[in-house]
């Protein structure tokens, strides 16, 4: 039997798409989480408990799985902490592939979250295990949901001034993920975006419409050089639309 792939935040939004497209594939698959297994969830893939932030459980966690999809996220400071937590772990139970999901733009805007990003694409790179590493841009969700978290407002504010996304759909990165996992270490590959550069006024705009609710959308633009960056496509990849999925069709969906 193969070894089961390990995924890191497999609870999390793209965690969660991530293992059911290997259980749809009939693959074996071991979820890491900080939290033991929910009572009455369905059994069919194998659960270690593990914190990358301090270390615990990570080792057994890792110990004779096969590849590792890296998709945990702790949106605190600890990512790189904890990428670094899982490389040397990776690296004393063998030379496993690991695949890290990064995100479109992390060298040009200048935030923190984009900084450490970029930061765990380094400590992979230079790991010496067999690694890859793909580039998203933002998913529909995530974008969706700067809209729909103001629902109680009176006006729907959204990044303006020309601010652009390319959302994507998570089952799509999902799948690409899993298509890489299950091939060999590739490095650094072409990155995935969304079929529409979209203004964030016109997402909310979107958001809106879809949930028939009528409100002025308000842009905001604040000063400061993530701004400027964002203005200028930083977290757009035009040449590489190759998502299916548009904002509306997820909307719809």
């Amino acid at each position: 039997m193969d070894d089961p792939t390990l995924v890191t935040g497999g609870t999390g939004t793209l965690g969660r798409a991530v293992v059911r497209r290997l259980m749809q594939d009939e693959r074996p698959v071991r979820v890491l989480s900080r939290r033991p297994r929910p009572v009455g969830s369905r059994a069919a893939c194998e659960w270690a408990v593990g914190d990358l932030r301090t270390g615990q459980g990570i080792d057994d966690a890792v110990r004779g799985a096969g590849p590792i999809v890296h998709c945990a996220t702790t949106r605190t400071g600890k990512d790189v902490t904890a990428t670094r937590t899982l490389v040397e772990a990776a690296g004393r139970a063998g030379s496993p592939h690991l695949v890290y999901i990064s995100i479109v733009g992390t060298e040009r805007v200048p935030m923190f979250y984009y900084r450490a990003k970029h930061e765990c694409e380094r400590v992979v790179a230079e790991s010496g295990l067999p690694w890859t590493i793909l580039r998203a841009t933002q998913f529909h969700d995530l974008l969706a949901g700067l809209t729909t978290a103001q629902r109680l407002l009176p006006v729907a504010l959204a990044p303006g001034g020309g601010m652009c996304f390319q959302p994507v759909d998570v089952r799509e990165v999902a799948e690409r993920l899993v298509e890489l996992a299950s091939g060999a270490p590739a490095g650094r590959v072409p990155d995935l975006a969304g079929p529409e550069v979209r203004e964030g006024t016109d997402l909310a705009r979107a958001v809106l419409s879809a949930h028939g609710r009528r409100r002025p959308v308000v842009p905001v633009v604040l000063p400061g050089k993530a701004s400027r960056a964002l203005r200028d496509g930083a977290l757009t990849v035009p040449e590489r639309a190759v998502g299916r999925i548009t904002f509306e069709e997820y909307l719809a969906r």
